[in-house]
């Protein structure tokens, strides 16, 4: 059987999730009556200790409601160039909120406070001004970074000295407060939203949360039946979501397992893969000489799952369903389509 590693999205619901989706108390969550969603956004906020939060179907749909309550039309939004929002929905910013992305390139996936200061854009006659700035945390395409809030503060300090709100994509929020032993509400504390699914490293099947004040959250919560996401009997994912929210503290065993295969990967000749911070390898194939593609592909000959992020590089992604022995044998099996690929 394949150890599937391209992303920590493949999980399979557990049984207890399974149960809790069949035994959900629900009702139409458009007229708020769905009791199972009201309690997972009320559990919801208070992990990360907003007033509110919102049941959307996806992370994407969660990021792109936010920019939609925080920006006006043609505005501009200061992003960091290889974050989530702005290389993997779809020109979400431009489609659905009409505004454009100003991008940064960054150390570690969060401008600093001269980053911003340097990307705002006072609105005039002329231009629109900056609207929104939103950053990410793990970041993604950066190999889950774990970034420390106090970079996140200083960030969003910049940006609402110029009043322009911040926006957090915390797809793997719960990851970075682990690795860096925080807590959430630390983490967002300076922000005015925060996203984070529920169905990634916390195992739920679907669903992701958005999350800040009272009047940000029914604002979002129209923009969501505009971008289609007003569910009727959504108890019945909402329940295993609020299962989910339970397995916050074991993402330190996934953690752990990509540490174990980033230093299994790294001594192959051919590989560099260094440590991650937190679920996400990175493996790097120029040496080898091969590029992502063919890599990936080979590893999968081999029963080993990934995804070309690069020219030459690869993302392996750890989770609930493979442990220490899957680790182990992926590492063998790597070395093997290693081998095959030298000859």
């Amino acid at each position: 059987m394949a150890i599937d590693l391209r992303s920590d999205t493949v999980t399979r619901p557990s049984e207890a999730m399974r149960t809790a989706a069949a035994d959900a108390d629900v009702g139409d969550d458009v007229y708020g009556e769905d009791p199972t969603v009201n309690d997972l956004e009320a559990a919801a906020a208070d992990r990360v200790g907003t007033e509110d939060a919102l049941y959307v179907p996806t992370g994407t749909m969660g990021n792109q409601i936010a920019a939609r309550v925080h920006t006006e039309r043609g505005q501009e939004v200061i992003l960091d160039r290889e974050s989530h929002i702005y290389r993997w929905e779809l020109g979400g910013l431009a489609q659905l909120s009409e505004v454009q992305p100003r991008t940064v390139d960054t150390a570690d996936g969060v401008p600093t406070p001269e980053d911003v200061a340097a990307a705002y854009v006072e609105e005039s006659l002329h231009r629109p001004g900056t609207g929104l700035l939103t950053l990410e945390n793990t970041h993604n395409a950066r190999g889950g970074v774990a970034v420390p809030p106090e970079s996140i503060s200083a960030a969003a300090a910049a940006a609402h000295d110029r009043d322009v709100p911040v926006h957090l994509d915390g797809a793997r929020l719960f990851n970075a407060c682990v690795a860096l032993d925080v807590a959430p509400e630390r983490m967002v504390r300076d922000v005015d939203s925060v996203l984070f699914c529920l169905s990634k490293g916390l195992g739920a099947p679907v669903g992701s949360i958005l999350a800040g004040d009272a009047e940000f959250v029914a604002a979002a919560r129209r923009v969501r039946k505009l971008f289609g996401g007003g569910m009727r009997q959504a108890g019945l994912i909402a329940a295993p979501g609020l299962v989910a929210l339970e397995n916050v503290e074991r993402l330190s065993t996934d953690h752990d397992n990509a540490a174990r295969l980033a230093a299994g990967l790294d001594a192959i000749d051919g590989l560099r893969a260094p440590e991650p911070d937190t679920n996400i390898v990175q493996v790097h194939t120029d040496a080898l000489g091969v590029d992502a593609e063919e890599f990936v592909a080979t590893c999968e000959d081999h029963g080993v799952r990934g995804g070309a992020h690069g020219p030459t590089l690869t993302r392996f992604c750890t989770h609930l369903d493979v442990d220490r022995a899957d680790i182990e044998t992926a590492v063998e099996r790597v070395a093997a389509a290693v081998e095959e690929l030298r000859d």
